[in-house]
């Protein structure tokens, strides 16, 4: 009620003054509110341009041309999608992921050993081909390679010991025949992987001809002769004994040791060069001095 003195004025205003400002906790809250929206906002939109699928990729394959591929190791398959620009060396990165196999410790073939420092692309490798690995736990391996080691040692520090072996008198009754006619031309100065069809034309110890065959799939050597053919597991070879002969350096002769004498070795006469170190790779394995 107001009088005559103005007090009705003076009370609405004291009562403006003593009414207490909100407290700083609701601007607060109502921030965070506010702030909470804005994010649920930018997950929503997020959201809805994710891509559902799950890729067995790297973050970084993201456009880049793939191919799928069959893993095959240890009887168990595994399915792989990785770059086809990818390398060898890669390739095995992937294959541990899957399979807890240190890349030291396998042995890839397709179409042969597969090397590590080419891509996939290079190598020819086609959506859903199979990739076969080959190897063991560390613990295995020196379990199993250690007396292998020890034995390749005794045999190198005997074979310093001898004269060359082209000029031994077991081998030069088998090269005094001369190069076979049907032999495979060699080339020299390159490192080939092996060829798709067996080796074929070389003379063995008895001079008569023989053939390599190569199964990756079963990890096995054939040796073919005309009588008969022997499938030899290829972790059974101790040992692999090279020697270019003398006055044809572009070709080998070589032993496949098969037990732990030299009685045990098979010799193969007249092997083109290119493929000597593919074929020592792909019966021993890389893997196997790690």
């Amino acid at each position: 009620m107001a009088t005559q003195d103005g007090s009705e004025e003076i009370t609405m205003e004291t009562e403006a003054k003593l009414k207490e400002p909100e407290p700083l906790c609701d601007y607060v809250d109502r921030g965070d509110a506010v702030e909470s929206d804005h994010v649920s906002q930018a997950d929503g939109e997020n959201n809805s341009t994710q891509d559902p699928t799950v890729s067995n990729g790297d973050d970084t394959d993201d456009g880049k041309e793939m191919v799928d591929l069959k893993i095959i190791w240890n009887k168990n398959k595994y399915d792989l999608k990785i770059p086809l620009d990818g390398t060898g060396a890669k390739l095995k990165e992937r294959i541990h992921s899957l399979t807890g196999l240190p890349p030291a410790m396998q042995k890839v073939m397709y179409k042969g050993l597969l090397p590590e420092d080419k891509t996939l692309r290079e190598i020819k490798v086609t959506n859903g081909a199979k990739i076969m690995v080959v190897g063991s736990t560390i613990n295995d391996v020196l379990a199993v390679n250690t007396p292998k080691e020890v034995m390749q040692q005794e045999v190198k520090a005997e074979e310093n010991k001898k004269e060359p072996l082209c000029r031994q008198k077991q081998h030069r009754k088998v090269l005094d025949k001369g190069k076979p006619e049907d032999i495979m031309p060699s080339v020299k100065g390159t490192k080939e992987r092996l060829p798709t069809v067996p080796l074929a034309g070389m003379y063995n110890k008895t001079g008569g001809k023989v053939r390599l065959t190569f199964k990756l799939e079963q990890d096995q050597l054939w040796i073919g002769t005309k009588e008969r053919t022997e499938k030899v597991p290829m972790g059974s070879i101790k040992n692999v004994v090279t020697e270019p002969i003398e006055g044809h350096e572009d070709y080998h002769m070589m032993a496949f040791q098969l037990g732990p004498t030299e009685a045990s070795q098979y010799w193969v006469y007249w092997v083109p060069i290119q493929f000597v170190d593919a074929i020592k790779d792909t019966v021993l394995g890389k893997w196997q001095y790690f």
